[in-house]
């Protein structure tokens, strides 16, 4: 069973010194997963912070995702190894095809080749970013491994449910990207009247709706009173009327990103 921390750090769009001063203040608040991607260009920001934060190396938690050139292109393993010397480590704890670029169908054995990486020890676990179920079930059907983790972009408006419903079935992790949507849901008269109740904000109401449903949250944010704020959220326990009326709020999947056409290089 993998061991990962409730709540992930996110780090896109952040750079150079932003991105290394906003992770070292998020570590010291008590996040302990960290969240970022080749395509961000801040892995050696994120790297710089990882040495500098004093934590010993098996109390973080380190994500990164393969980059669109290098999944077409094939180069997996260098992927990893360039990875791995951006971050300043020996070994990630979770790496994932960042999208499935389904016109170029070369998922399968993208896969694949992070499998090898995994039995290398390059990579203690192997996930995906943006699959679809019918991209799950392929992976599986052709490799006879399941991704670890799904990592889909998902708030109350985006509930995912299909998605989800198919990371349950075939024992695949759901965490959530941009998990407060963008900011839009939280002025939802459903989240601000539960975060009047419970005396807490509607991003902490959010984030607890993420909890309630066994889904890990990759938050944003470069400010340290808002990075403790959002770790806050780990305390908040809502009533399942209250996981209700913001499941309500989803608009369906076809207002998500459109993973068939997304193409980040």
């Amino acid at each position: 069973m993998m061991d990962i921390p409730p709540l992930g750090l996110g780090t896109w769009p952040l750079t150079g010194p932003d991105a290394t001063r906003a992770v070292l203040s998020g570590i010291e608040a008590g996040y302990r997963l960290v969240d970022t991607a080749t395509v961000y260009d801040n892995e050696d920001a994120v790297g710089v912070a990882l040495a500098e934060c004093g934590l010993p190396r098996e109390e973080l938690f380190v994500t990164t995702k393969l980059r669109g050139s290098d999944h077409v292109s094939g180069d997996i393993r260098g992927a990893v190894e360039r990875s791995l010397k951006n971050l300043g480590l020996d070994r990630l704890d979770l790496f994932l095809i960042h999208w499935p670029l389904p016109r170029h169908d070369r998922y399968v054995a993208a896969f694949e080749a992070m499998l090898a990486c995994r039995d290398a020890g390059l990579v203690r676990h192997v996930g995906v970013s943006n699959f679809l179920e019918k991209h799950l079930r392929r992976v599986v059907a052709e490799t006879g491994e399941a991704p670890v983790v799904n990592q889909i972009q998902m708030d109350p408006s985006l509930a995912r449910l299909p998605v989800r419903r198919a990371d349950d079935e075939l024992g695949v992790f759901t965490q959530s990207w941009s998990p407060l949507g963008r900011g839009e849901v939280l002025g939802s008269p459903a989240v601000t009247d539960i975060a009047r109740r419970l005396d807490r904000t509607p991003a902490q109401v959010v984030l607890a709706w993420h909890f309630a449903q066994s889904v890990v949250p990759i938050a944003r944010s470069a400010n340290p009173a808002r990075q403790a704020e959002n770790l806050a959220a780990l305390d908040v326990r809502l009533t399942a009327a209250d996981v209700d009326a913001l499941n309500r709020l989803d608009r369906g999947e076809s207002a998500a990103r459109d993973v068939e056409t997304e193409e980040h290089y």
